[in-house]
């Protein structure tokens, strides 16, 4: 039974980049509340923090939060391709304080943060208004009343899912992460790698700012009936991380999460209820990072909900048309290579890892940033079926 109800102007269901992002960019009339599911913001950690330089820098991004990466190596079961990276440096986020600045930045609007709070449903009201009701370590279960709801709650789509507009995706890419001192592993240098050590997905070796290390694994389901600790097993008792020149100590973190891998969905707005971030498919199709997109992205939502409670009436629409502008091409292709690249066996693999290093550094970080062009783009097709002709 509902024990009160909180009046606010916008509920944002998600304490992560997207929610945090859209709640900074609100303006500063508009009464917000973000619930986060866990206890505090950015732990646990459900991410690699796989990045880029320049889009942290074009984020505003404080450079202590993020390690530079300017040697990207890629490894099959019997090939490799290395790249000193020059002119596109990758980074890789401490993801718990970016989390923790993306939240600071809303600090001085008129925004409530309850973490340790549970999304349990909503019900659109006659009025047009939003009935939530949530759950709190501190507060019991309570109800809040909003003119709009922003689905930022991840893979899960809690809101739209309540709300009978969408639901969880199919299809998705399950990853687990061991963390532990870095070691000899260069500070500058990522590993992605593929093959026997993780069909259907990828893993990887990342150097974090503080002088970690994290060596994670993702495959995506249910393509595979592996979870991803068991691929993390096989991994250590082959021996493998010795090819990679690291020692994995019996003591580490453990850090897990889930992304949508499904095609990408231009549909964002439904009436006074929008999703964005993980909830709206952001993550890049060919490695699974989306942070950067959902911080951009959920502070193009701020503006345009502040302008549409302003009476624009094609605020919202001008956020749909601007994430189908950037993604809906690229993701599109990006997805088609996804479940392509999920069947390989690790022959495959090699083959593929060959081919890669014969790209350049622009063609390469191109590839990985899911950023393709119509030249790419075809030049990709006629492979493929010059493949499938010549056998």
């Amino acid at each position: 039974m509902l024990t009160d109800t909180i009046a606010c102007d916008v509920l944002i269901v998600g304490g992560g980049p997207a929610g945090l992002s859209a709640a900074s960019h609100l303006g500063d009339e508009i009464h917000s509340i973000v619930v986060h599911q866990d206890a505090e913001i950015g732990l646990p950690v459900r991410t690699s923090g796989g990045t880029w330089q320049r889009d942290m820098r074009a984020l505003g991004i404080p450079e202590n939060l993020y390690q530079v990466i300017d040697q990207l190596d890629f490894f099959s079961d019997h090939a490799e391709a290395r790249f000193a990276v020059k002119d596109d440096k990758m980074a890789v986020m401490d993801v718990t304080g970016v989390y923790q600045h993306l939240a600071s930045l809303s600090d001085d609007k008129r925004r409530e943060l309850m973490t340790g709070a549970k999304f349990l449903g909503c019900v659109e009201q006659e009025d047009g208004q939003f009935l939530s009701e949530i759950r709190s370590r501190e507060r019991g279960t309570f109800s809040i009343l909003s003119r709009m709801v922003i689905d930022a709650s991840g893979w899960q789509s809690a809101v739209l899912e309540s709300l009978g507009l969408g639901q969880k995706p199919e299809r998705t890419g399950v990853g687990i992460e061991y963390e532990f001192p870095r070691g000899e592993f260069a500070q500058n240098r990522a590993v992605l790698f593929v093959g026997a050590t993780a069909l259907t997905g990828y893993g990887w070796i990342f150097p974090t700012a503080n002088n970690r290390l994290r060596l994670g694994v993702g495959v995506i389901n249910p393509d595979t009936d592996l979870t991803p600790r068991q691929v993390m097993d096989a991994f250590q008792d082959g021996g493998y991380a010795t090819r990679y020149g690291i020692e994995i100590p019996e003591d580490y973190e453990v850090n897990a999460g889930i992304i949508p891998s499904v095609a990408y969905d231009p549909e964002l707005v439904f009436g006074n209820v929008v999703r964005t971030g993980d909830a709206a498919n952001f993550a890049s199709p060919t490695v699974g990072e989306g942070i950067r997109m959902a911080i951009a992205f959920g502070r193009v939502l701020g503006q345009e909900v502040t302008a549409h409670l302003d009476g624009d009436a094609k605020a919202l629409k001008r956020y749909e048309t601007a994430a189908k502008r950037e993604f809906q091409r690229d993701y599109t292709f990006g997805f088609m290579m996804n479940q392509r690249i999920a069947g390989y066996t690790p022959q495959r693999w090699d083959k593929s890892v060959r081919r890669l290093a014969r790209l350049s550094e622009r063609e390469m970080t191109a590839l990985v940033r899911s950023r393709f062009g119509w030249q790419t783009i075809l030049r990709t097709v006629w492979l493929s079926l010059k493949a499938k002709i010549t056998g």
